[in-house]
């Protein structure tokens, strides 16, 4: 898979977030994509990325916004914030870029503390593990300081905050649970909490050699398991596999988890003897099921009414997972709602109640297929990658919380149950990700962006970030540098080789990084005397050392790696999450409070917080189906979309066909349109609160009535003074609230919306992102 050139083109290995590949490139212009040999499902995304070397959207020199160079020299703050988004922005040499952003950073330390920088830069930056934006900043403040970063993820969040109290570690969710091979060989019954989707399972973060989920759900169905898909989406799972499709209310999983649990506990079917081995606080857990604490048992019947579902069905199912080896899977999308931690705990309940957690094909998992690599083998090696060195000052927020971080400086909150303090933030500076994609209510994210004092975005797209931003430095993307890809989910390492020159002047991460730390005086620390190559060959032979002295595998040397494209990694199949617990629960004790699994919890108890009791609970959500007020008024979902990467590739072709007219398109039941009078391909406005965005409608029957699907990642483009979306991002709508003050995570998924016709045309999304673009860019 290295290079080769016949009949003038020449193939270049590279992998991104969705697979490894070859680049076809023939006069110095990417022409096309190969997937890599061993990959059994490539996805089709691997055909937008000759997208990037398309200049429209890119960045394509370093720039600083006009209105910020003349409140610099008058000192009004707010000639210097308000402009943000609006005024024009004047090229900068880049010596004079890194002049400015070296002052920036001097001055905010000296006269603020290092508390007063954060360091945002949260998202998919690109795969490679050397020019890694997030981390090469961080090591560079922290040789100049520190910063304020952040905790968790926008994808997951809230659940591994309960499972780092309930398990004492979030590996169950991170892809060291029971990996999908020895479910595939021993499960009986899977429930599906979520889903079980090749759309999502074709992403992995720092990129993925082989897609395998597919190959292990035909496995499944070959051997007859009944595997049981709870989700307001049918899609959520292949249709060949054949699954029964249970289309629950949304944010209502954690209440049919109690019900089942509670079914099988008044039945007497409980394994008492593993509850009482490996758990603590289950008595709690018990009393709570059988209404000993509120006067309600938790039934079929209950969960029916709360969920939607058949009630009767609902009692089958109980039997059912006692009587097979049933296994749980939960979806990372499941706690991205209010009272996230709650589906996740009641799942380990209800996995505890059955008693077969430590068997094969047994127990519970969380995020199956929400990446490619959960649920694959265990990468037992160590990846490659440079560090951001060891953090020199206790600043951070949940990864969510960043416009209440810029709204209420010196505000207390809570994480894990410990108190903390907003710092107050005067420098933010970003690299390598997209807030105005992933973050929730974007108008309020826009308005708490006036609030910093200078706004850094560094990236190689002209984002609605980098449109808000006061310095922007351009990026090269992967595909103009050399890097390499691996993770803890990967089989093998993976060389990405550069294919085309830099556009315009862009610049490595590394190599902005590296300029602005001898500014500031830290060059040498900074750099530890290597250049790009140099960097690649010593994290390379450290996982190489490593192989070899841990586990006496021999990998290629870095020349013979390189030319091949790939080397593989010793990895753990058929693993089993908790055996070792299960054999000697002594021995090997969990890192909780009582070194059991913990059903009820002492600390929760003392901390008293209403929305994240002691034990798993139902907590009814703000918005949800069973509190709309209006006939039509849904359900929002908002999830990832097939044909990009969140909002990277928008406008590759894999991307494009899922829009209409450049417009992203929202799911809606065939019978809930009708009876709003709205058509296939009608444009329709979404609104509520919050704000208003425009979508295409597409009616389907995979949708469950009362439920919306808008996906994630058009690029944000309000217009005029309304503030209406064009491109159909669904994050307009989604509320800016945390799941609970124990886990503070992202709640996008508790969001009531409503739906109506907007009339036969509409301003051209894609035409109003092109002429803010060449507006802020004017020269």
């Amino acid at each position: 898979m290295g290079k080769s050139e016949m009949d003038g083109v020449k193939r270049v290995q590279h992998c991104s977030h969705w697979g490894a590949y070859s680049l076809l490139v023939k006069d110095g212009k990417i022409i096309g994509a190969e997937p890599f040999s061993r990959d059994p499902a490539p996805s089709s995304i691997i055909h937008s990325v000759k997208e990037w070397g398309n200049p429209e959207r890119r960045i394509k020199q370093p720039m600083v916004r006009e209105g910020w160079l003349a409140a610099r020299k008058s000192g009004d703050a707010a000639l210097n914030r308000k402009g943000r988004g609006s005024d024009r922005f004047i090229p900068v040499s880049w010596d004079e870029a890194a002049e400015l952003v070296a002052s920036e950073i001097t001055r905010v330390s000296r006269d603020h503390g290092n508390a007063s920088i954060f360091a945002g830069s949260y998202g998919w930056t690109s795969c490679g593990r050397f020019h890694h934006a997030p981390t090469l900043l961080k090591r560079m403040l922290n040789l100049v300081g520190g910063y304020t970063g952040h905790v968790d993820t926008y994808s997951i969040a809230a659940g591994p905050v309960i499972l780092r109290h309930a398990l004492g570690s979030d590996a169950a969710c991170v892809g060291r649970a029971s990996t999908l091979d020895t479910i595939a060989e021993h499960s009986e019954t899977l429930v599906v909490f979520g889903a079980l989707s090749p759309r999502t399972a074709q992403n992995e973060a720092g990129g993925i050699g082989s897609h395998m989920l597919e190959t292990r759900l035909r496995r499944m169905k070959e051997r007859g398991m009944r595997i049981v898909l709870v989700s307001p989406l049918a899609d959520d799972i292949p249709d060949w596999v054949g699954a029964d499709w249970w289309a629950i209310r949304p944010n209502t999983d954690t209440a049919l988890m109690l019900g089942l649990a509670g079914e099988i506990v008044t039945a007497g079917r409980h394994d008492a003897d593993f509850l009482a081995r490996y758990t603590s606080g289950s008595g709690d857990y018990l009393a709570y099921l059988r209404g000993q604490e509120d006067g309600q048992r938790k039934d079929a019947d209950w969960a029916a009414g709360i969920t939607g579902l058949d009630a009767a069905a609902i009692r089958a199912l109980a039997r059912q997972l006692v009587e097979t080896r049933s296994m749980l899977s939960v979806s990372w999308s499941l706690q991205r709602a209010q009272y996230g931690e709650q589906p996740y705990w009641a799942a380990l309940g209800l996995a505890a109640v059955i008693g077969q957690i430590g068997l094969e094909g047994g127990g519970v998992g969380y995020g199956y297929a929400s990446l490619g690599g959960v649920g694959a083998g265990i990468n037992s090696g160590r990846s490659p990658a440079i560090t951001a060195g060891a953090d020199v000052i206790d600043s951070f927020i949940p990864v969510a919380r960043i416009s209440d971080l810029l709204l209420n400086p010196g505000a207390e909150f809570t994480y894990e149950g410990a108190v903390r303090h907003y710092p107050d933030t005067r420098l933010v500076y970003w690299a390598g990700g997209n807030p105005f994609h992933h973050h929730q209510d974007l108008n309020r994210l826009n308005e708490a962006w006036t609030r910093p004092e200078t706004i850094i975005v560094q990236d190689p797209m002209f984002t609605a970030t980098a449109q808000r931003a006061d310095i922007v430095l351009p990026a090269s993307t992967s595909v103009e540098r050399n890097d390499l890809a691996g993770n803890r989910r990967m089989d093998v390492i993976l060389a990405m080789q550069q294919a085309i020159e830099p556009l315009g002047e862009a610049r490595s991460d590394y190599a902005i990084f590296d300029l602005i730390a001898g500014k500031l005086g830290v060059g040498p620390a900074f750099n530890e005397g290597r250049n790009e190559m140099g960097w690649l060959r010593h994290l390379y032979e450290g996982t190489r050392q490593d192989s070899k002295a841990r586990f006496g595998v021999d990998l290629p040397e870095f020349d013979a790696f390189w030319q091949a494209g790939f080397a593989e990694v010793p990895v753990t199949d058929d693993h089993v999450y908790l055996a070792d617990f299960r054999a000697d629960p002594e021995g090997a004790a969990l890192a909780t409070e009582s070194g059991r699994i913990v059903l009820g919890s002492a600390t929760l108890a003392r901390l008293a917080y209403d929305d994240c009791p002691s034990h798993p609970a139902w907590i009814a959500p703000d918005e949800w189906l069973g509190a709309a007020r209006h006939d039509d008024e849904f359900h929002l979902m908002s999830n990832q979309p097939a044909g990009r990467l969140h909002s990277q590739l928008e406008t590759g072709p894999a991307s494009m066909a899922d829009k209409r007219n450049g417009r992203e398109q929202v799911s809606i039941h065939p019978e809930d349109a009708l009876r709003l009078g709205l058509t296939d391909g009608h444009i329709a406005r979404l609104w509520n609160g919050r704000g208003a965005c425009l979508a295409t409608v597409r009616t389907s029957a995979s949708v469950r009535q009362g439920v919306l699907v808008l996906p994630t990642g058009a690029w944000f483009a309000p217009s005029g003074n309304s503030g209406l979306d064009l491109s159909g991002n669904p994050n307009v709508l989604t509320p800016d609230i945390p799941t609970s003050r124990f886990g503070q995570g992202c709640a996008a998924h508790t969001c009531l919306v409503r739906i109506e016709h907007y009339g036969e045309s509409a301003p051209d999304a894609m035409e109003h992102t092109r002429a803010t673009l060449a507006g802020l860019a004017a020269e």
